[in-house]
């Protein structure tokens, strides 16, 4: 009998995993909330076909594959044998948005990560925006956020995101590296990385060609303006992210992208009911997670570039098709953790970070929590977990439901009590999606494939 593989996400990681299943002769429904594959790393431009996307010309022509793009699944439920995943097609305010339940002999989950912005004075002001936001404008529709940029925050990621703006005609001011940038990094990893020495000097380049700053220890911890930012406050940072007194120094842009790594997207592997250690999921060396028949690859097992993606996704794919796992996709994925773990050392997020915002400075955005309502919630209501933090001051309950402000208030709790939060927490909820509370009450029966 045919495996039915259904796979969540269609990044490198998704894409993979999807062929590498279809190629064993499983039948795969892929599915992506975005209207074409790519993911975040091969966001295409307005229009643009899959053919712009590696291995996506082969992905849609493959017989064995079903493609749902516009796609969302809202929640997972385990079955004995397999497990049912529900999913809405078409814009969450649309009329016409159909609903399905596919029944999966396996699963695979490569739902990727998002950027992590850390809060200080005027994080809240139009026009500053995370790096990822800002790139996935660029390379989207073409447009720049602005026209005097600062990037600033912390990993490789924020090259690739200054070019994306100077393709568009943004003027770049500065890059900003809050930790020690190359001089973090081990020989061990570095070897690992060899091959993205070309990459990191094409950046080298375009930096020297658009005479843009690149500064260490370095970050903006004040933005300023009324209707918009109009100006940033940068300084320098010890070792622990602590600013250095005396070293501010206050200049015009119109746009400021932040990007401090990536937090892992959780929703649907806690829906599975996956085990999570240090907030990214646990998997074996065939990417199966705690839960017998769940597969998980890419950014949710852990922050690894594309390559590292793309690797697991191959692996995940054949061990969710019950085939055997090739050779050169272990050694890639071998290779791409070595990888892994210098990046994480090298571009930590220090706990410094905590001392940026003032009491006034809003946590929460959606719910407009600001850091004084934090720590007396956190202090003195008692608030010893992320639930009753959520309860007590509201962070967390607003449109993102945590997404953005989750990790971040979880760590700030933590430093006010000394207490133990767990920012996977806020990624526990029974709905993953927007969802109608009349598509809640159709009859699943009616929508089974």
């Amino acid at each position: 009998m045919t495996r039915h593989v259904v796979v969540v996400g269609a990044g490198p990681a998704g894409i993979n995993a999807a062929l590498a299943a279809a190629d064993a002769g499983a039948e795969v429904t892929l599915v992506d909330s975005a209207p074409t594959v790519g993911g975040q790393f091969h966001r295409l431009p307005a229009g643009a076909g899959p053919d712009k996307v590696t291995g996506g010309t082969r992905l849609v022509e493959h017989p064995g594959v079903r493609l749902l793009t516009d796609t969302a699944v809202w929640t997972i439920e385990p079955l004995h044998k397999g497990h049912v995943v529900h999913v809405r097609t078409g814009q969450a305010d649309g009329p016409g948005r159909r609903g399905e339940t596919l029944t999966a002999d396996a699963l695979v989950l490569a739902t990727g990560a998002y950027d992590r912005g850390l809060p200080f004075p005027g994080w809240d002001l139009p026009g500053v925006v995370t790096a990822g936001a800002a790139q996935a404008l660029a390379k989207g529709q073409g447009v720049p956020i602005g026209k005097r940029v600062l990037v600033a925050g912390t990993g490789p990621f924020l090259l690739p995101v200054a070019q994306s703006l100077t393709g568009v005609g943004a003027k770049v001011v500065e890059v900003l590296e809050a930790n020690g940038g190359i001089r973090g990094w081990t020989p061990s990893a570095l070897f690992a990385g060899r091959g993205k020495l070309a990459e990191l000097a094409g950046y080298a380049r375009l930096l020297a060609k658009h005479r843009i700053p690149y500064r260490t220890r370095r970050t903006v911890i004040a933005a300023h303006g009324e209707d918009r930012v109009t100006e940033v406050t940068t300084a320098a940072l010890d070792r622990d992210w602590q600013v250095r007194p005396g070293t501010e120094r206050r200049f015009p842009v119109d746009a400021v992208c932040v990007g401090f790594g990536f937090t892992p997207q959780l929703e649907l592997a806690v829906s599975a009911r996956c085990r999570l250690v240090d907030g990214f999921v646990e998997v074996t060396s065939a990417q199966e997670t705690s839960v017998p028949g769940v597969f998980a690859a890419g950014e949710l097992t852990g922050i690894g570039g594309a390559d590292l993606a793309a690797a697991e996704g191959a692996i995940a794919g054949a061990a969710a098709a019950c085939q055997a796992i090739p050779e050169a996709a272990r050694r890639k994925a071998r290779r791409g953790r070595t990888f892994a773990e210098g990046l994480a050392a090298a571009y930590p997020v220090r706990p410094g970070w905590r001392t940026w915002p003032d009491d006034d400075t809003l946590i929460c955005r959606c719910e407009e929590v600001t850091l004084a309502a934090l720590r007396t919630a956190a202090r003195e209501r008692d608030a010893l977990g992320v639930r009753s933090l959520k309860l007590t001051s509201r962070v967390g309950l607003g449109l993102c439901q945590g997404r953005v402000c989750g990790r971040n208030a979880a760590d700030l709790a933590a430093g006010f009590t000394g207490g133990r939060y767990d920012p996977a927490d806020t990624a526990r909820r029974p709905i993953a999606a927007p969802l109608r509370l009349g598509e809640l009450a159709e009859d699943p029966e009616k929508e089974k494939t």
